[in-house]
């Protein structure tokens, strides 16, 4: 059974947003991970959760070669309209945990030798995925959550959550649409990954790179 996490390592405090006001929740476990709580009742069971890994070009800075920023506004917007759910922010998670440095590198292959966001990663010696969702079932326990409505396209977090302890009763989709810039990236990701995109299907246009080191 995980242990709790410590006092010393939780912080609490509302946070006013132009969506309004969360109850933000920062978790020292290894990283130093946030989870934004919405609503003023919080339900334990069949809770609205969006498990997001940290992705520094998408989530800043709007990168268009992957969706990682497009996901992150859909997620809480939904939070929002539903009037209750819980967003997890999983740091040390960069480039499906690679880190920046490396994924940039990927960046660089992926733009000028054609390869997707799987090979340029393997191409540089680092495996395709290092993340750890311990931490997001931690903190979900912590929040005294028991199972969720998890928004994701990746069969392998809701078997990692499951794993932790923490059951997903329904899988919402969080599809951003296919894009010149990020269809490589997505195609990857259905077909090597086994993630659940089926806006890839419909997609028509051309694209020159592959994506980026996210889901």
């Amino acid at each position: 059974m995980d242990e709790a996490i410590s006092r010393e390592d939780v912080a609490e405090s509302d946070l006013m947003t132009r969506r309004g006001k969360f109850r933000a929740v920062a978790f020292r476990d290894g990283h130093e991970h946030m989870a934004l709580v919405y609503g003023t009742a919080r339900p334990r069971e069949n809770v609205l959760v969006r498990v997001h890994s940290e992705c520094m070009t998408g989530d800043i800075f709007g990168a268009m070669r992957c969706e990682c920023g497009d996901q992150l506004d859909a997620a809480l917007d939904r939070i929002v309209s539903e009037g209750s759910g819980v967003f997890v922010y999983l740091r040390g998670h960069e480039g499906r945990g690679i880190g920046l440095l490396a994924k940039v590198r990927t960046h660089v292959l992926q733009d000028e030798q054609g390869l997707d966001t799987l090979d340029s990663a393997t191409t540089l010696g680092f495996p395709i995925d290092t993340r750890d969702y311990t931490p997001a079932a931690r903190i979900l326990k912590h929040l005294r959550v028991r199972s969720v409505r998890l928004m994701s396209n990746n069969p392998d977090k809701i078997r990692a959550l499951e794993a932790n302890g923490i059951a997903v009763v329904e899988r919402v989709p969080l599809l951003v649409p296919a894009t010149d810039h990020n269809v490589g990236y997505l195609t990857a990701k259905r077909d090597r990954l086994g993630h659940h995109l089926p806006q890839v299907d419909t997609f028509s246009g051309d694209y020159s790179f592959a994506g980026d080191n996210r889901t």
